[in-house]
């Protein structure tokens, strides 16, 4: 698990590969996440916005911007945190993601980026 903090807002990323959805002879690779974003700061937060960079072993890289997670622009309120999977596939068995989401703070509407930490995606079996 990898953790990145931006101002009090904790962001925690645990991936597993999913070989029963990957099939490695056609260069295609399964990968999920699970997400966890604890609101550690004094103020109720809102997500608007995700912006992903993904990077594959072939050199390949992609991104992917959009509206809030999963399809929820989760609001946050101090102590809270809100949870969610989602997955990614590769060309190859080994790669990494990283981005931001922006946020919100809303007792005022000052918005600001919370880091998402780079994280790999690698194949059990390519490890050893």
């Amino acid at each position: 698990m990898v953790t990145a903090v931006t101002e009090g807002v904790k962001v925690s990323v645990e991936t597993h590969y999913q070989p029963e959805y990957s099939s490695p002879a056609q260069n295609h690779f399964v990968f999920t996440y699970r997400i966890t974003i604890e609101n550690d700061g004094d103020n109720t937060i809102k997500l608007h916005r995700r912006h992903w960079q993904i990077f594959d072993t072939n050199n390949e890289m992609r991104e992917v911007e959009g509206e809030g997670v999963i399809g929820q622009q989760p609001v946050l309120e101090p102590g809270e945190k809100h949870q969610y999977v989602s997955g990614c596939n590769l060309r190859s068995g080994i790669g990494k993601m990283r981005g931001i989401y922006l946020m919100e703070r809303v007792m005022d509407g000052k918005h600001f980026e919370v880091i998402i930490p780079e994280f790999t995606m690698i194949v059990p079996y390519l490890l050893n």
